[in-house]
């Protein structure tokens, strides 16, 4: 068979799949094909989205024809497309090598730049393209957003209007000034060049789509509808219009802006985007049936499942999430390899997925695989923020207070908000002067209205951009500055890359580093601190105990716990567990259907708002069933928020590993379940075994798989030992230095004294 002319022929009738099988059997069957023969295999895999057979070909194509331009230029492009920008950059390189006259080498390598957060390198290229092309809207465009990443507003304005008067049309150079007005908040002057814009191009979706987006980000979101709707009246049937009006409802009214995103699919049934983002809304929805939104969502997401590509982030987070939440464990190993997926994320900025890889973790090098990827992300945040923001430091006198700060959204009515109110009520006002900084967009509570009476300032910016954040703290002129938040809702982790204090820490919201070399330390205990320094960016700050404490807003009397445990009741143990299920790993529940095997008769509880989903329920009892365990023995409570008297039905709590509980660890403990623990080598394997060392059980905390489940076979098999356990269980708590809020309060001040006075 003429494989080349078949494939010709396949490719004259659109059958691209059927043009690719016979380029590939030609080449393997004739390997000195011509170089077109590797080109146009490269190119139609490419098109395809298929990037890793493509760069097979290429690098084979090239290693027969290493003078051939467009296959190293077609090889950088596929390497840009998986998110491998230290690749790509020297194969392209070695293409603007092969033929400078040839633009889109440059092009690509400058956008590659830009990508990896190289934008002065990005400038140079993209300038010399400007001087050789002066009437090149596209080269023009470019380099106006390599300018803008450096932060040279007039100089990168200048060029995009340029791009503007060169193409009538060019709603991308548009954008591109209207989006970076608006991340500066500079609200009014987005909007006023936005309406512009519309007045130029008045039939073009994305310049009213930008419209609605700066009306959000100032925190209009009810002008935002008002205008949508308003439009839709006029637009009924823009499927674009009914995605984005559901966007901005999914902020207040879930159930409204899904139909809108329904809606969206019904007019364009294959726009991956809408079907995308009604995905994500659906398992974000915690109205009415919880689970029935998270089974819809994932009966979409597996349809879809195909066409979502490995380099696209921002669906293989959607997806990655939405299997999770079920525990289909098959399809999220068809995503990627923590590496492939976690280096796609903290390249294009996504550092909250990052968390979700905690759980995925098996080995060593898994685990410095971890800390690259923050760190690939902190170096792009770093690259972009530039120079620190001038700060006028006081002159202090010998003894001066120290002046702290707090950074999180979430010091308010809220987990965070709880665990550091003991700060604030025994804050250390002879030594220390407080603020706190909150990016919070929602209504003042009445944590935050007492916390703001007991500080020394109460910044509540939720309108502030990052630059601007950084530049304000600066003006405080603090000694230290903690971020609590990490890069949760609502916060900013990225002010820290700015360096607004001279020393800065990390503590609470996120058990890992950071990935910014701007922080210096890491908040810790002697639990938590990793024994392999290596597993740890920053400096750890170790307190004296306990990593937080328990203030009087959790030792509370309601729910009542039952003093008879389940085993006493019914005769067989009950173990369970609240913890999300993206840490409920294969491994994990294997390992809870193994101990489950060893104690006759007992059953185990999954308390959270999945467990009235079909397919949640079938997934997990399918591995326990692996292990011998009958359905029955498996149960499942649906509940949000009202979970914790469901701790009355559990014997024992099973932590997962190797990301352990944290808050669920505490709740379990104080509602009479004690945890049995997996200790690991990083920060979140150790969350655990510090709450259990602190309040005196470390004989719950196992450091091997094989003791993990010894432990909980021999406490299961003794009603006695648990029995006691869950009687004095919250006296416990409060006696240990969990409930001693005042004295960890000291201890927390004295580590960040022994800090800024250089003794840490």
């Amino acid at each position: 068979m003429d494989h080349l002319a078949a494939a010709q022929a396949a490719l004259n009738a659109g059958r691209t799949a059927e043009a690719i099988e016979h380029l590939t059997a030609a080449i393997q069957a004739d390997p000195a094909r011509p170089a077109a023969a590797y080109r146009v295999l490269t190119l139609q895999l490419y098109q395809a989205g298929r990037y890793a057979e493509g760069e097979a070909a290429a690098r084979q194509g090239l290693d027969r024809y290493p003078n051939e331009f467009d296959l190293a230029n077609l090889l950088g492009v596929l390497l840009r497309r998986q998110g491998r920008y230290a690749d790509a950059v020297p194969v392209l390189e070695r293409a603007v090598k092969i033929n400078p006259k040839n633009p889109s080498g440059q092009i690509n390598l400058g956008n590659v730049l830009l990508d990896s957060g190289q934008a002065q390198r990005a400038e140079q290229v993209f300038a010399r393209l400007a001087r050789q092309d002066p009437r090149n809207a596209e080269i023009q465009r470019q380099l106006g957003r390599a300018l803008l990443r450096q932060g040279k507003r007039e100089a990168a304005f200048t060029r995009l209007r340029s791009a503007t008067t060169l193409r009538k049309d060019f709603v991308d150079a548009w954008l591109d000034m209207i989006g970076w007005l608006n991340e500066a908040y500079e609200t009014e002057e987005a909007e006023a060049l936005c309406d512009k814009a519309i007045a130029q191009l008045p039939n073009e979706p994305r310049l009213r789509e930008a419209k609605a987006v700066i009306m959000r980000r100032a925190g209009q979101s009810r002008r935002a509808e008002a205008y949508l709707t308003d439009l839709i009246k006029e637009r009924p049937n823009e499927a674009w219009l009914q995605a984005m009006l559901g966007s901005v409802l999914s902020e207040t009214d879930r159930e409204r802006g899904n139909a809108h995103l329904r809606r969206a699919v019904e007019l364009e049934p294959n726009k991956l985007e809408y079907q995308m983002s009604l995905v994500e809304s659906l398992e974000r929805t915690r109205s009415g049936d919880e689970g029935a939104n998270i089974e819809e969502a994932y009966q979409l997401a597996r349809k879809l499942l195909g066409k979502v590509v490995g380099d696209n982030s921002v669906y293989t987070k959607v997806m990655f999430d939405v299997l999770s939440r079920v525990c289909d464990f098959d399809a999220l190993q068809s995503l990627g390899d923590l590496e492939s997926i976690g280096r796609t994320w903290a390249r294009t900025g996504r550092h909250t997925a990052l968390m979700k890889l905690m759980s995925q973790v098996r080995t060593r090098e898994d685990r410095l695989e971890l800390i690259e990827q923050h760190r690939i992300w902190g170096r792009a945040v770093e690259a972009t923020a530039g120079s620190p923001p001038a700060r006028t430091p006081r002159l202090r006198p010998p003894g001066a207070k120290i002046r702290l700060g707090l950074m999180s959204s979430d010091i308010r009515q809220h987990p965070v908000g709880y665990f550091t109110m003991p700060l604030f009520e025994h804050l250390d006002r002879e030594r220390f002067e407080v603020f706190v900084y909150s990016y919070y967009s929602g209504q003042e509570d009445p944590a935050q209205r007492l916390i703001s009476t007991l500080v020394s300032g109460y910044r509540w910016w939720p309108d502030c951009s990052v630059r601007e954040a950084a530049a304000r703290i600066a003006a405080d002129d603090l000694d230290m500055l903690i971020e609590l938040g990490g890069s949760t809702y609502m916060n900013k982790l990225e002010v820290m890359a700015y360096r607004p204090a001279p020393l800065q820490a990390s503590w609470l919201g996120y058990p890992h580093s950071a990935g910014l070399e701007a922080i210096d330390y890491f908040v810790s205990d002697p639990q938590i601190t990793p024994p392999d320094r290596d597993l740890l960016l920053e400096k750890p700050l170790e307190l004296a105990h306990a990593w937080y404490p328990l203030s009087g807003a959790f030792f509370r009397d309601e729910p009542a716990l039952d003093p008879e445990p389940p085993i006493k009741r019914n005769g067989y143990v009950t173990f369970g567990t609240a913890n999300q299920p993206h840490k409920c790993t294969c491994d994990v529940q294997r390992a809870w259907a193994r101990i489950m095997a060893r104690c006759p008769e007992s059953r185990f509880l999954f308390i959270r708002p999945e467990s009235s989903s079909p397919s949640f329920q079938r997934n997990i009892r399918a591995v326990f069933g692996g292990e011998g365990i009958e359905p029955h023995r498996v149960e499942f409570e649906a509940v949000r928020g009202k979970h914790l008297p469901h701790y009355n039905r559990i014997d024992i709590s099973l932590d997962t590993f190797p990301q352990t509980g944290g808050t669920t660890t505490c709740e379990s403990m104080w509602m009479g379940a004690p945890c049995v623990t997996l200790v690991g080598p990083a920060p979140y394997e150790r969350l655990s075994y510090s709450v259990l060392t602190n309040v005196g059980l470390p004989e719950l905390c196992a450091f091997s798989l094989e003791e993990y489940e010894d432990i909980a076979v021999r406490l299961g098999s003794d009603p006695d030992r648990i029995a006691g356990l869950r009687a004095g269980m919250r006296a416990r708590m409060r006696t240990s230095p969990l409930g001693q809020d005042g004295a960890w309060a000291a201890d927390f001040y004295d580590a960040v004294a022994r800090a800024v006075e250089g003794g840490a």
